[in-house]
């Protein structure tokens, strides 16, 4: 008999874990801990058995003990919760949940798999029967059980994250009434403000109410109340606040925990004990762009984890290069996609930077189901190292989004994105992508070739009547407008440059920013000084208002709202 492992947690690391060590090494005893029902589960997949896309809950289950037995003789013992490590025998206890009785096993190696879980605030009504969290299939069967058998109407979920915001779009799927609160003033943290705009009128079209900058206060027997007093009806409460690592045993044996309040792990993911390794949601990771340690509870990189310390067992080098966060989610009509920084961290960590935000075609416009996509590129400066992007559309935006990511891991620039060789086909793409368009734009930009402004100054400019010209044609200007604009069409402009100052600013837009950045050009190259394109131009101004004049019945900025 080979060594012994012993895995605590059977999902995303601790499976991963199992698998790779027996392709290394056949004679290993390979035995995985997990406290509830199932093993190896996805995760990221149970949201959607809320709104029948996954119909039946036992899918879920990618693989159980018979299965893991039989094909790789593997050991997956459920309803086995781990209860302490006893470093100095090299052994752990297990209760046995469903026999009520503890026992002993022996380890050469021990690896931590246990996750997080979800925060459950000190709250009033926090504990009621009808307050859930989503970690498990058992969970989501719980959920799912409650508002049906209970004929539920109303519900509130809290918290907009991945987790919250995929569980109150299954729930509206499903035909219930959704209330989504958040504390923040945005959902999806990864997103810049002016980007989760775009997210925010998607979930309020679709009919949920969204509440921002408003935690939660108490939970009522049919109702949740926020800290600002208002009361929302919701006969099932889904919290989905957050999660913590779970340290307990790590802490308990005296493992190391991070700044973070995660297990702290080397570069072979190996805890201050020899014999033991962490992987997965629990330990704390190095952010390879803020040159600290974080955390990242995401499936993709606990899977790498994994690997890693597999063949770290065994001999079999490999490079830790660190993380830097990339994620995507489905967001009923739109697909949301980031990678590295957004302008916020980036800030919040005083890196110099500077973004663009452009929304050219996804593929080539007489193509069917041509629509625009939403780029936002963030780069250093004065560099143009390529810090992180964020893409929301209709189309793929997880390949311009990977292709960045590959980028930031290779600390490509500006210059290397733009020459990038991608593939083209017009119901693909575009012959210039996407992201090749973003850094043209960009470069453009950090070469002192034009100005711009942001979207988020747009309001400031239109309240102090700064001079701002409208290039659409005079039918696309009649059917919106910012209320401030002088409507110049690109097709007019060059006969009639005595409408346009030469002693004060001018800001330019048209719908998405390229008739505009043309004229911009020609007007720099006219002798004009102080030309301005507006990122963002029509269509971007509109998404960006749209939600917080809806919320707060704010003066608007434009005539009409216009989505095309």
């Amino acid at each position: 008999m080979g060594k012994k492992v012993l895995i605590i947690g059977g999902v995303a690391g601790g499976a991963s874990v199992a698998a790779r060590v027996r392709r290394l090494d056949e004679n290993a005893e390979i035995i995985m801990f997990e406290r509830g029902p199932h093993v190896s589960f996805s995760n990221c997949s149970l949201p959607y058995y809320l709104s029948g896309i996954v119909e039946d809950s036992q899918d879920l289950v990618l693989m159980n003990p018979d299965i893991f037995k039989n094909r790789y003789n593997i050991e997956a013992r459920v309803n086995q919760e781990v209860v302490k490590i006893n470093r100095d025998k090299k052994t752990i206890s297990v209760k046995d949940l469903l026999a009520d009785k503890t026992y002993e096993e022996q380890y050469d190696t021990l690896v931590l798999s246990p996750g997080a879980s979800p925060i459950r605030p000190n709250l009033a009504g926090i504990n009621n029967p009808h307050v859930f969290t989503v970690r498990n299939v058992v969970d989501i069967e719980n959920i799912n059980n409650f508002v049906k058998q209970n004929d539920i109407k109303d519900t509130a979920v809290i918290g907009g994250g991945f987790i919250g915001v995929e569980v109150a779009e299954n729930l509206r799927l499903a035909g219930y009434n959704v209330s989504l609160i958040e504390f923040a003033d945005q959902v999806m943290a990864p997103y810049d403000y002016d980007m989760s705009q775009i997210l925010h009128k998607e979930i309020v079209d679709q009919g949920i109410d969204l509440i921002l900058d408003d935690g939660i206060a108490n939970i009522g027997k049919d109702y949740v109340e926020t800290n600002s007093g208002r009361k929302i009806r919701a006969e099932a409460v889904i919290l989905a606040i957050g999660v913590q690592p779970e340290t307990f045993l790590a802490e308990e044996s005296g493992l190391e925990i991070g700044d973070t309040r995660a297990i702290k792990v080397d570069h072979n993911y190996l805890t201050n004990d020899k014999n033991i390794y962490a992987v997965g949601d629990a330990i704390e990771v190095y952010h390879r762009l803020l040159h600290k340690q974080t955390r990242l509870a995401l499936a993709g990189p606990a899977q790498k984890q994994a690997r890693a310390v597999a063949d770290h067992m065994y001999g079999v080098p490999s490079r830790n290069q660190g993380v830097i966060g990339s994620s995507s989610i489905r967001l009923f009509d739109l697909n949301a996609a980031s990678t590295g920084l957004n302008a916020r961290i980036a800030e919040q960590a005083h890196l110099p930077y500077d973004s663009v935000y452009i929304m050219p075609g996804d593929k080539v416009g007489l193509m069917p189901n041509s629509n625009p996509m939403h780029f936002k590129l963030v780069y250093e400066y004065p560099t143009g190292r390529i810090l992180g992007a964020q893409a929301i559309g209709i189309g793929n935006v997880d390949k311009r989004i990977d292709v960045i990511a590959t980028m930031i891991t290779m600390n490509g620039t500006l210059e290397d994105l733009k020459d990038l060789e991608l593939t083209y086909s017009p119901m693909l793409g575009t012959a210039k992508d996407v992201v090749n368009h973003a850094a043209l734009v960009a470069l453009n930009q950090l070469e002192g070739r034009y100005k711009e402004v942001k979207v988020t100054q747009v309001r400031e400019l239109v309240e102090n009547n700064a001079f701002i010209i409208d290039a659409r044609e005079k039918g696309e200007y009649n059917a919106g407008h910012l209320k401030s604009a002088v409507n110049i069409p690109l097709s007019e402009f060059r006969n009639r440059l005595n409408e346009i100052p030469t002693d004060r600013s001018v800001y330019i837009h048209c719908r998405s920013g390229q008739r505009s950045y043309n004229m911009v050009m020609a007007l720099n190259n006219l002798g004009y000084k102080n030309v301005y394109n507006i990122s963002g131009s029509y269509l971007g101004i509109n998404l960006y208002e749209y939600f917080n004049d809806l919320v707060t019945n704010r003066n608007k900025i434009v005539t009409e709202y216009n989505f095309k």
